[in-house]
């Protein structure tokens, strides 16, 4: 996304990859009640980051329409997520940087760049991060329900519930 202006004095101008904010800089005090006519209107990007922080790094989502959801995920060196499964969606994982260890059902493989796994609907599953560098990859989620609360938790070093 660009943003171009030309002939403008005294504006704040705020650029996210979702939304921008222009105003004057005298109204600059005035962004918490747009924001919050934002979140009365039911706008995501009042509340929602695109970037979401947990403890083994974070994600994003890339796209989401019905039935699918598209995330690109960053895993730091030592970490790891859940041992997990859901009751409503399968994903697909592409390894784009880095050595992930993959754990689908009992089986347990290191992926590579340009490598790619499939978890199927109700699998136990776990993401981890055992090499010196950042993972990062794409997950590509698919199911009639998409939400984070379709997480089942068997193990986590987090202490997650």
């Amino acid at each position: 996304m660009q943003l171009v202006g030309l002939g403008l004095d005294n504006i704040v101008a705020v650029a996210m990859r979702d939304a921008v904010l222009v105003a004057a800089m005298d109204r600059a005090q005035d962004v918490g009640l747009a924001v919050a006519a934002l979140k009365a209107e039911g706008v995501g990007q009042a509340g929602d980051y695109p970037r979401f922080h947990r403890p083994w790094g974070w994600y994003e989502t890339l796209a989401l329409g019905p039935g699918f959801q598209v995330k690109r995920i960053m895993v730091r060196p030592g970490g790891r997520l859940s041992l997990q499964a859901h009751k409503h969606r399968a994903e697909h994982w592409v390894v784009v940087a880095g050595l992930a260890r993959v754990t689908i059902g009992e089986r347990v493989a290191d992926l590579g760049p340009n490598q790619s796994c499939y978890v199927p609907l109700g699998e136990v599953h776990r993401l981890e991060n055992p090499g010196a560098d950042e993972v990062h990859l794409i997950e590509v989620q698919s199911g009639d329900y998409l939400g984070e609360d379709d997480i089942t938790r068997y193990d986590d070093v987090y202490a997650r519930e």
